[in-house]
């Protein structure tokens, strides 16, 4: 990936508490140059090798459930740019509007959503967005745009490197549904409690950022999955 000069980022980034974080990143162009061949390469083998798979995902959530294979929903990625995220639809039409956060056993997940989600099968389509270089495949989970706007001054150096697939945080928090099931106020308990604690761990990510580390993460995430 290209890091713009610091003048040329978006105002909301030239701060004093982003500038730490951008220093950092602006010292390993040769980690971000590997990082980016390595999205291009995997995305493309990953296509090619779950091409097949996703049809067949594809045709079991069109027989057992109406509504759309894919769920599109607005995220924010590289310097505050919004895009549409694609993930196969793992829960009922419209489900959103009860809210975007799941809870414990969340009765708006179909039945083919839950073995979807529990092997993170569900965000297979985003081998698109790593191709065309919206999102990467280790990086800070894109967030809908009102909890970006939660983001404190600091937070928002996360947006210095393209939205990830997978991350330390990801593997942290996989079982934030359960995380959230007695909350009284969904939304409250994820902006004050579980989202300053997730990027906790990606502003580490950028604080630590190399190659290797890189490669330990996805290494993590298929064992995680494969657990």
């Amino acid at each position: 990936m290209r890091l713009l000069p610091f003048s040329e980022l978006p105002s909301f980034l030239q701060t004093e508490e982003v500038r730490p974080y951008y220093d950092i990143l602006k010292a390993k162009k040769r980690s971000l140059f590997f990082k980016r061949v390595v999205d291009v390469v995997a995305s493309l083998f990953l296509l090619i090798f779950l091409l097949f798979p996703m049809l067949v995902i594809a045709l079991v959530i069109k027989l057992t459930s109406k509504g759309p294979v894919i769920y599109k929903q607005v995220r924010v990625t590289t310097y505050g740019k919004q895009f549409r995220i694609w993930k196969f639809r793992t829960m009922v039409v419209d489900a959103d509007k009860q809210g975007e956060l799941t809870q414990g056993e969340d009765n708006r997940i179909t039945k083919v959503g839950k073995f979807l989600r529990k092997f993170r099968l569900d965000e297979l389509p985003q081998v698109f967005h790593v191709l065309s270089g919206k999102m990467s495949i280790v990086g800070t989970r894109p967030e809908v745009p009102r909890y970006v706007d939660a983001y404190t001054p600091e937070m928002l150096a996360t947006l210095l490197m393209p939205a990830g697939v997978t991350s330390l945080a990801s593997i942290m928090f996989k079982d934030e549904a359960k995380l959230l099931e007695n909350a009284a106020d969904v939304d409250k308990e994820y902006i004050n409690v579980i989202l300053p604690q997730k990027m906790e761990y990606n502003l580490k990510y950028i604080s630590r950022f190399g190659f290797r580390r890189d490669l330990y993460l996805i290494f993590k995430t298929v064992i995680e999955v494969l657990k």
